[in-house]
């Protein structure tokens, strides 16, 4: 993923998997709860794609956290 916004995108990535496995959460589980493939959770949270608003409020609500959570 080639933007500006890089580093923000890596810790956006680093967040999600931190806030999964507090809730003992695999990817596999996760994907499946939000509507995407396993494969597109792992580039997710290693920032190898881009992530939609619906996708990270999803994300969000899937893990029982508020959205400013996955931005802190």
């Amino acid at each position: 993923m080639k933007s500006n916004f890089t580093e923000q995108s890596r810790r956006l990535g680093l967040k999600i998997s931190y806030y999964r496995k507090c809730r003992s959460l695999s990817q596999m589980q996760l994907a499946d709860c939000i509507g995407v493939s396993r494969t597109h959770m792992s580039r997710i949270e290693n920032n190898d794609c881009g992530v939609s608003l619906n996708v990270i409020f999803r994300i969000a609500d899937a893990l029982e956290i508020p959205v400013a959570k996955l931005f802190e």
